[in-house]
């Protein structure tokens, strides 16, 4: 429905109750504001529920209208009549984010984001600027046609801007860095509504690059880009039985890992997932190896794990475009899918595997699923970039904290939320899977990627545990958004 015809029928559609009737006026009020392309969804319109659907359910943001905006101005408008009016909002691209937090935003206004879309590669071909709104594939498919690419998240479904405020692992950070290692500047609306460019120059580049969700509403991005010299990839994957994880994880940690010198151009990537057809009962263990500029991965990777006996085996080779599809992460596969289900996260960044803990978390995995079959489709997550590039990096350069890290993990409890009791159950299931993780690593502190964060761990954990970082966000925080306006995805403080 455009914002005319919301005009037209607002008194019909939404006359109901009172309160209806207040965020029918204040979405024709705001509509009026906006550009011509713009449109206002209200709950009772029928394209309301699917462009506030989320990838999980839980803890989710309740809005009272949705704003599709068309223009950076729209969102900037967007800002100023949400203050004026004392109502919260909250700036979405797809609905990937799960933290927890962010369902502390109630009555609210969504700024939906998909709108501002676009690509476009500078003269030199060094750098693009892409939409707010953008999301991975666009990403991916648009420099692709021009022979370019940059890092990018590796779900098709999830945004650029989003991973890339907490910092954004990808597939090329071994070449290239992080997401945010490639922003050049940045164009945001800010908590009064002002449009402002962030660089190198601004104050809150540093922030931004691992902090960024605090400070902000991203409308554009300039970013670095790169020459396609590369595009083949290939693969091996594998899928091993539960019996199968010590050698397994020890063969990583010394024929891929290498002490955190893996090759720049090897990606190990696994997971304990249910697959009925090879284990009826228990967990199975996918395992791929992505090797870049190659059509057959390199027997000296492969061997090792070939000798393993894996249940089944197989290998493939395309371009970099394909390596969403390989791993399950494409935007028409499950993981990108918007299913109903609850997702929690329990990320923990490592250095190396530690052998007895990955069994003791594989064997907690099964009797939790095995005990609470409701639990079926979670899985445990284990991402191994590798991080040439994101080592090159000044640690102190940004606020992302965690560059020393070589090792993503991250069970995911997924489940149909039907009872109160099931959240708790799933919430206890992979809270201890976390802690055995993280007991195992040595580590003092937890270390959380923040794009995948519960929400529960606090800035210590999201942000890094140094007096000097904390300090350095509190006070940009309260200098640029003293009244928490960008409070509600890991907050600061």
């Amino acid at each position: 429905m455009s914002k005319f015809s919301l005009r037209n029928m607002a008194g019909a559609m939404w006359a109901a109750t009172s309160l209806a009737n207040a965020v029918c006026g204040s979405a024709v009020e705001l509509a009026a504001r906006l550009s011509p392309d713009a449109k206002v969804y209200g709950p009772n319109d029928s394209n309301f529920a699917s462009v506030t659907a989320r990838w999980s359910t839980y803890s989710a943001p309740g809005f009272a209208f949705s704003v599709e905006v068309a223009t950076e101005q729209d969102v900037a408008e967007t800002v100023k009549f949400a203050n004026e009016n004392n109502t919260p909002y909250l700036a979405v691209n797809n609905g990937h984010g799960a933290i927890i937090t962010v369902g502390k935003m109630q009555e609210g206004i969504q700024i939906h984001m998909r709108g501002l879309n676009s690509v476009k590669i500078a003269d030199d071909g060094k750098t693009a600027d892409f939409g707010g709104g953008i999301l991975a594939k666009e990403v991916i498919d648009g420099l692709w046609a021009k022979n370019k690419q940059t890092v990018t998240g590796n779900c098709h479904c999830v945004s650029l801007a989003g991973p890339g405020l907490g910092g954004g692992h990808g597939m090329l950070q071994g070449r290239h860095g992080l997401i945010s290692d490639n922003f050049v500047s940045l164009k945001l609306v800010t908590a009064d509504g002002t449009i402002t460019k962030v660089d190198k120059d601004h104050e809150l580049w540093w922030a931004m690059q691992g902090a960024g969700h605090n400070f902000g509403i991203v409308t554009s991005i300039t970013s670095k880009i790169y020459d396609t010299n590369r595009p083949l990839w290939a693969y091996a994957s594998f899928i091993f039985t539960g019996d199968k994880v010590e050698e397994l994880y020890t063969n990583i940690n010394e024929k891929l890992l290498k002490d955190g010198n893996q090759e720049v151009d090897i990606i190990n990537y696994s997971y304990f997932t249910m697959d009925p057809t090879v284990d009826p009962v228990n967990p199975v263990i996918m395992f791929f190896i992505l090797q870049e500029n190659a059509v057959l991965v390199d027997e000296k990777f492969t061997a090792p794990f070939t000798a393993l006996g894996p249940a089944t085996s197989a290998a493939g080779a395309g371009d970099y475009r394909d390596l969403s599809v390989w791993t399950g992460n494409a935007e028409n596969q499950t993981f990108c899918q918007k299913l109903g289900f609850a997702a929690m996260r329990y990320p923990v960044e490592l250095q190396v595997y530690n052998v007895p803990a990955m069994r003791e978390t594989y064997d907690t995995f099964t009797a939790g699923l095995q005990s609470t079959p409701a639990l079926g489709f979670s899985v445990v997550l284990f991402e191994g970039y590798s991080t040439q590039g994101v080592h090159a990096v000044p640690a102190p350069s940004t606020a992302y904290p965690f560059r020393e890290s070589n090792l993503l993990v991250s069970p995911v409890m997924l489940f149909q939320e039907d009872t109160p009791e099931l959240a708790e159950t799933a919430n206890a299931l992979g809270t201890q899977l976390r802690e055995i993780i993280h007991k195992a690593s040595g580590e003092p502190n937890l270390r959380v990627y923040v794009n995948y964060a519960l929400g529960n761990e606090g800035p210590e954990a999201w942000y890094g545990a140094e007096q000097w970082r904390q300090d350095k966000l509190k006070t940009l925080k309260s200098k640029y958004d003293p009244e928490g306006k960008f409070s509600f995805f890991a907050p600061i403080a």
